[in-house]
């Protein structure tokens, strides 16, 4: 069985393709600048590389790109679409709906929707992406992965902010969490070399990267974790703030005399640890960084 992944952000499309007999990745790759003039795909097999830039509008046109590249090129790796057996799409944010993965049909569609303003640019390209491979691939199997889900086992304590109660009731203001599957996996890894047995074990759970959030798991399930409504939320990331002194944002917009989307912009994408250290997470940036200190 061969299992096409696709993890659909705003701007960008990555993606694995995957024989899960041998759980190999055969090809993967990231389409990065989609809707510009220069986007361009970086598809891989194995240890070769191939740059193609082609301009795309959308998602679909994407993925249409990235299917060529597995069937239609000298470095195909498949004959034709009928070897790919389902198709699994990560999204970010379930609301409160999604308590596990579900196989995509109308409604799943409608609920992802629903939890847009949860995650407005990830969830919309997670959607354009499902939709996508529903006119390229018609009647394929799909199936989405949350990474909201495996937190729902919070109790209301663990979720529920100090603030009014009726935004949380209006809008769904509470933690939500995220990196769910990351997290689901490595505690039953855990579980599983501690003897298999969930109940009475404690894991704690550390997922470190561009993003990164830590979560409390307690027989098996998540009892906290560290993000909140958004990725923003929790321990300093590598441009994001995690948590702050609310009352700073005010400070900084009034002081700099800047909007609620400068701000956005600072917290998410010019803190953490490059706020703090001013260089950049970017490889290529850091090898330069050190370069100049050398």
């Amino acid at each position: 069985m061969k299992i096409l992944v696709l993890n659909s952000g705003s701007s960008s499309l990555k993606y694995q393709l995957i024989d899960m007999s041998t759980e190999k990745v055969i090809a993967k790759g990231n389409f990065e600048r989609i809707g510009q003039d220069n986007s361009f795909l970086t598809h891989k097999i194995g240890e070769d590389k191939h740059i193609i830039e082609h301009s795309v509008k959308n998602h679909e046109e994407a993925i249409k790109v990235v299917l060529e590249q597995l069937i239609e090129t000298d470095y195909a790796v498949i004959k034709d679409l009928n070897e790919i057996d389902a198709v699994g799409h990560r999204i970010v944010h379930g609301g409160e709906h999604f308590t596990k993965s579900v196989i995509v049909d109308d409604n799943v569609i409608e609920e992802i929707k629903k939890a847009t303003a949860l995650a407005p640019l990830h969830n919309k390209a997670a959607v354009a992406g499902i939709e996508a491979c529903r006119h390229l691939m018609p009647g394929k199997p799909m199936v989405t992965v949350f990474d909201t889900a495996f937190h729902q086992t919070m109790p209301e304590k663990a979720y529920i902010y100090a603030i009014p109660y009726e935004y949380y009731k209006k809008y769904g203001i509470r933690r939500y969490g995220a990196h769910g599957t990351s997290h689901r996996f490595v505690s039953e890894r855990a579980i599983e070399l501690m003897g298999g047995k969930k109940e009475g074990t404690k894991v704690v759970t550390c997922h470190l990267g561009q993003g990164a959030s830590i979560a409390a798991i307690k027989d098996g399930k998540c009892v906290e974790t560290s993000m909140g409504l958004t990725p923003l939320a929790g321990i300093p990331m590598g441009t994001r703030s995690g948590d702050i002194d609310p009352a700073i944002i005010k400070f900084i917009m009034d002081k700099e005399n800047i909007s609620i989307e400068e701000i956005d912009t600072i917290l998410n994408k010019k803190s953490g640890v490059f706020g703090i250290s001013g260089v950049s997470p970017d490889s290529r940036d850091i090898e330069a960084a050190a370069a100049e200190r050398t």
